[in-house]
């Protein structure tokens, strides 16, 4: 299977250091691997990533990685507004 990876910020530099290129690299990954254990793949922690992007849209790290996918993986530390707006945040409702 193959993949689309985009990371963001500091992430950069750990998957560098990792041997791997984070700027629309493509990746061949096992078949039926979840967000989660791509992140484990590439020796990040899993509290690195706040959020994960999958063809546009934040997907929870349990998701299953399809032929194709885009990825794009976002560290914590992205700005209030943005994180709503992104999807990344909901508004909490009592």
């Amino acid at each position: 299977m193959h993949i689309i990876l985009n990371a963001f910020s500091f992430l950069r530099e750990k998957l560098t250091d990792q041997g791997y290129n984070y700027l629309d690299a493509p990746m061949s990954l096992p078949e039926n691997i979840s967000i989660g254990g791509l992140i484990d793949l590439m020796g990040l922690k899993q509290e690195s990533v706040e959020a994960v992007f999958v063809n546009h849209k934040v997907m929870p790290k349990e998701t299953i990685l399809h032929d194709g996918d885009r990825i794009a993986l976002l560290p914590p530390g992205t700005p209030g507004s943005y994180r709503l707006m992104l999807g990344i945040k909901k508004i909490e409702k009592d």
